[in-house]
């Protein structure tokens, strides 16, 4: 609909710059199909009268009948313009979902089309020992908890070949989603910092969120993502999540300068893109 709506669009400007305003110079003007300037008088065909008709060139302002031509003129190429951008965007999104699994998850295209699938990374909560400790000490529950989400090893198996990576991001459901940088620590990379508070149990999240652009694609659930600036390497994860559940789901990656991207061992093979 958006492409017959453009397409009118442009014929109605095409329509009217087919009728030109033929300025006289006391500011008057007559619409005219055509005119050309014949020695000392301007030949003209009147759309008021439906007749070829004369005036002396002495009384026409060819100066702002040529400008306004030249401003319709300009306004059909531009929006000319805006209609094939609008077409490249749809062919390219056309083309993106036809190459996303509508599984949930998350994907990369390399190429444009070569479909890489991201692992959904095994998670679990490490508890403050020490938090616990002043909690049982204390005659009611004040002292809030403390505990961090993470994963095991200190590097993804995942390296992403850029430092803005485009992802895809297949949700399977209304949650909110994005991008986090994960801390290597001891072994393992904390996802996110958790404030358990007393009493209530609420669970107060804390990821270092990277700032993001993200796009729909589609009337689906599908999104594509992206980095606002480049990021530094590292280790970062797409997530999934509803905030205060503790239900994160991370799809873990590394960005390395210099470093391939090597398929995992025993993975499975890419999934055909849906009809």
């Amino acid at each position: 609909m958006r492409r017959i709506f453009a397409a009118l669009v442009v014929f109605a400007v095409s329509a009217l710059a087919a009728n030109v305003k033929l300025y006289l110079k006391d500011g008057s003007y007559h619409i005219v199909r055509e005119y050309s300037v014949q020695e000392d008088r301007v030949h003209y065909y009147s759309t008021e009268r439906g007749e070829w008709e004369d005036i002396p060139l002495t009384l026409v302002d060819l100066k702002r009948t040529e400008g306004e031509i030249a401003a319709h003129e300009a306004a059909i190429q531009e929006e000319a313009k805006i209609i094939s951008a609008e077409e490249k965007v749809e062919h390219e999104q056309e083309r993106e979902i036809h190459y996303i699994p509508r599984d949930p998850g998350v994907y990369q295209l390399a190429d444009g089309k070569q479909l890489r699938i991201l692992a959904l990374a095994e998670s679990k909560v490490h508890s403050n020992k020490r938090r616990s400790v002043l909690k049982a000490l204390s005659p009611i529950p004040l002292v809030s908890g403390k505990a961090t989400l993470e994963l095991d090893g200190l590097h993804s198996s995942y390296n992403v070949e850029s430092d803005t990576p485009e992802f895809y991001i297949q949700l399977s459901a209304e949650q909110q989603f994005g991008m986090i940088r994960l801390t290597p620590d001891k072994g393992v990379r904390i996802v996110e910092k958790i404030t358990i508070i007393p009493v209530t149990k609420e669970y107060l999240e804390e990821p270092q969120e990277v700032e993001i652009f993200r796009r729909q694609i589609g009337s689906n659930d599908l999104y594509k993502i992206w980095p606002q600036k480049p990021i530094e390497p590292g280790e970062y994860a797409v997530v999934e999540f509803t905030p205060g559940k503790m239900n994160m789901q991370i799809w873990d990656f590394t960005w390395e300068p210099g470093v391939k991207w090597t398929p995992p061992p025993e993975s499975a093979p890419p999934a055909a893109p849906h009809k």
